[in-house]
């Protein structure tokens, strides 16, 4: 599911692992076809990547079919630092189980469903949104001795 392991206080990502499903998570239900893309999707993933996460692919999709969701992902400008694997030299063999070694999980299939990409993002980083908030608020006033009140 997309319960976090650790709460932290995300500013820097730098490798966190974050495994990521992607029928239901970052397109809606449409297997074996790709669905439409799940609201601001890419734009956290991306946004996740640039602050140093490394980004594992985590779908039960195999051959064509995940070969599709690889090209979909690319087009829209996300690169995986794995597929369905813990790092990129892995090679799963046949059988072997595809668990995953990763920091946070998201995926549709944790109870209670998938909340929407913008609870995603508050669970991971809970504080960037309101602290810059409050920042462009005490920027804005005077504070000192010769402050206008």
């Amino acid at each position: 599911g997309y319960f976090c392991s650790t709460i932290l206080s995300m500013k820097d990502l730098t490798n966190i692992k974050i495994a990521v499903d992607f029928d239901g998570t970052i397109v809606e239900h449409d297997y074996p076809a790709i669905g439409r893309e799940i609201m601001f999707a890419f734009a956290s993933l991306k946004q996740l990547q640039e602050q140093g996460a490394l980004l594992i692919l985590w779908t039960y999709r195999t051959g064509s079919l995940l070969d599709a969701a690889i090209d979909y992902c690319r087009k829209n400008g996300i690169e995986f630092y794995a597929v369905n694997a813990n790092y990129p030299e892995e090679k799963p063999e046949d059988g072997m189980p595809r668990k995953i070694n990763a920091d946070i999980y998201i995926d549709d299939r944790n109870a209670g469903g998938f909340p929407g990409w913008g609870e995603i993002m508050d669970i991971i980083d809970p504080w960037s949104e309101k602290e810059a908030a409050a920042m462009k608020s005490i920027r804005g006033k005077r504070f000192g001795f010769f402050s206008k009140k």
